[in-house]
């Protein structure tokens, strides 16, 4: 079987809210019934309608890690999307478009924006090619494309008349039928697609019926007006017997919540991490393993401050809490971060980055936080960050993550990119038996009838960590302010036990970095014996693994040094990981490099070279293997920053 049979790069495009998420999620579900991996990845502005979305979906017989930037068969339904991507499609590949937009110039697309415009319309003047849909067609057939029109409307009208129904309601179906031309031309068998129809209507009987014939007319259309010969690309479906899910990165977040025992969360609503809390809102009723029904409270507050103010006081009653943001938000959050600090309350905080500063890019990815969130709120105070690099990591991730707020009493901030929330992938179940509940040190309360004093809730103890009680617990009256404390919460300003109080919470940094094991702060992949080293952060990991593939088989050695504990920064493991590395490499998703900054601070290992891209998109594994060849063939600069004005 060759390549182009083995693996596809597909995508969908369209304005937000015509349905390309719905459109997207049909494909890769068909895919998944068919035995075949997959990894998406979806792209939207930050308005609710209107504005250009698309959704790549990369499927193969083998398991892939990130998105590709090139396209193997792009459809769509309206002209934005041919604009925009048709100088993507790979030759060889195919180029699916509504018959009825070809003449129309480039200006005359409302969203499609000056600058864009203006580089299309110089590409194709170059060409020799009109500035219209039609001059893009022409040259995406110049490059070997293999184009096909399709008249959608005629394909509702006649959907229309076999169901008898109006025009109108034949149109809802325009998603599926989109999917249908693209699975027919790669001689993809329907009955996948029905599939994964009832998987995404499930129980509406007359949708998925509605939607059958759509399948069925287009299988038609297809096979009778095109020569499915003509693309290169074919869609095998993969026989196979290992169970996996097809799953997106918040969702992943929050059910390593819901098996690590989430109580409570909150949530003020902002992208993108909202996604998460009102997926955790649809399953807040779960059954467990003895037949019971378990419930999670997740409340959506009026201001940021409110939530983590209400996720620290849950926590204090011993619910297992956590609350979930965005850059804007946790800027909000700092002053409760601080209380949550001083009180040392076990809370995990959930930070999905985006592109920043202020609004930003409220719907883009970017890894510009990782600084902000080590030293967030005033003053100084013990808390562990800690980065997902995948959609399986974020998962055990976000269950560990109450383990280490319990057992050292210090908020945790889990820090995710934009991109890993809005990921899928087919993975391997979670194996919820992995899941281990640690609560920490509890305090016991003395028998019945003793003679109770007030609780010393800040007892100074030689590991710092004080046997933590409930609110409302019997025999444990304590305070709790923003003020500095003495043991049993009382606000002093007494120089010797600020002193006292200030070392006790900043030796838990000591403890946290000593007990931790190094397996849970740095992962390597690649040769480990490579001085050829790469170090990075989140979901950079599955384009650097991507590129390492290709150097290897080029046979050049290399490696990657991922760092998932990035704050007590783990300098015991990085040092000797690091010192030998020729060249030191680092990848980030910001403009300055931070974690290079960090590791020049903190170790004083300076990186060679930095790889970066900060124009809100993820990178891809091509990408980041095109820099690292440049740099081995001595033909880099120092700061390579990869850019995509397609994107």
């Amino acid at each position: 079987m060759s390549k182009r049979q083995q693996e596809l790069a597909w995508r969908v495009g369209g304005p937000q809210g015509s349905g390309v998420d719905t459109a997207a999620g049909i494909f890769a579900r068909a895919c998944a019934i068919g035995g075949l991996y997959l990894f998406g990845r979806r792209e939207y502005h930050s308005n609710i309608k209107g504005r250009h979305s698309y959704y790549d979906v990369r499927v193969a017989h083998y398991k892939v890690s990130c998105h590709r930037e090139t396209v193997d068969l792009l459809t769509t339904f309206e002209m934005e999307s041919v604009a925009r991507h048709a100088i993507a499609v790979v030759p060889g590949g195919g180029l699916v478009y509504n018959a009825s937009d070809v003449d129309i110039p480039l200006e005359k697309i409302p969203f499609l924006g000056k600058r864009l415009r203006e580089d299309l319309q110089m590409y194709l003047e170059e060409q020799g090619l009109p500035p219209n849909i039609s001059g893009l067609l022409q040259d995406a057939r110049q490059r070997g494309v293999q184009t096909y029109a399709v008249p959608y409307d005629e394909i509702t009208g006649a959907l229309a008349r076999r169901l008898e129904v109006p025009k109108a309601v034949a149109e809802r179906t325009l998603n599926t039928i989109a999917v249908a031309v693209s699975c027919a031309l790669l001689d993809y068998p329907s009955d996948y697609l029905i599939k994964a129809l009832e998987k995404t209507f499930p129980g509406r009987a007359k949708i998925i019926d509605m939607n059958a014939q759509a399948v069925e007319l287009t299988y038609e259309f297809v096979h009778d007006h095109f020569d499915t010969r003509d693309l290169d690309f074919r869609l095998t479906p993969m026989e196979t017997k290992e169970r996996r899910l097809l799953v997106s990165g918040f969702q992943a977040v929050a059910m390593g919540k819901l098996a690590a025992g989430l109580a409570f969360q909150t949530y003020y609503p902002i992208s993108p991490a909202t996604d998460e809390s009102t997926f955790l809102e649809m399953h807040a009723n779960l059954p467990t393993r003895d037949g019971e029904t378990s419930s999670v409270v997740i409340v959506q507050t009026e201001d940021e401050l409110s939530a983590i103010a209400m996720a620290s006081g849950a926590a204090l009653t011993g619910a297992r809490s956590a609350t979930a943001t965005s850059g804007p938000g946790f800027s909000l959050m700092a002053e409760g971060l601080g209380w949550a600090g001083i009180n040392e309350v076990p809370l995990v905080i959930t930070l999905y980055q985006r592109g920043g500063p202020s609004t930003g890019m409220p719907t883009r990815t970017e890894q510009g936080d990782l600084e902000f969130v080590i030293h967030a709120g005033h003053g100084e105070f013990p808390r562990i960050v800690l980065a997902s690099g995948d959609i399986t990591e974020a998962f055990y991730d976000a269950a560990q993550a109450f383990n280490y707020a319990e057992r050292y009493q210090v908020p945790v901030i889990h820090l995710l990119d934009k991109a890993i929330s809005s990921m899928t992938e087919t993975v391997p179940p979670f194996d919820v038996n992995a899941i281990r509940i640690e609560r920490g040190d509890l305090y016991t309360p003395p028998p019945e009838g003793s003679d109770l004093d007030h609780y010393p809730r800040f007892a100074f103890t030689e590991t710092s960590v004080t046997p933590r009680a409930f609110l409302g617990q019997p025999g444990a009256l304590h305070w709790l302010t923003g003020g500095e404390h003495t043991e049993y919460g009382r606000v002093t300003e007494d120089p010797v036990i600020r002193e006292q109080m200030m070392e006790k919470r900043m030796r838990k940094l000591e403890l946290i970095a000593r007990e931790i094991p190094p397996e849970e702060k740095v992962k390597v992949y690649g040769d480990p014996d490579a001085t050829f080293t790469v170090v990075s952060w989140g979901t950079n990991k599955g384009s650097i693994l991507e590129a390492l593939d290709r150097l290897q088989a080029e046979g050049v050695p290399a490696r990657l040094v991922q760092v998932r504990l990035l704050w007590p920064f783990p300098v015991d493991v990085l040092v000797p990981l690091l010192e030998a590395a020729k060249p030191l490499v680092a990848v980030e998703c910001n403009y300055s490099g931070q974690l290079a900054q960090l590791l020049r601070e903190l170790t004083g290992l300076a990186c060679d070279y930095l790889i970066l891209k900060y124009n809100g998109r993820p990178i891809s594994g091509l990408e980041v293997y095109r820099a690292l060849k440049a740099i081995r063939e001595g033909t880099s600069e120092r700061r390579i920053v990869l850019r995509n004005p397609y994107e």
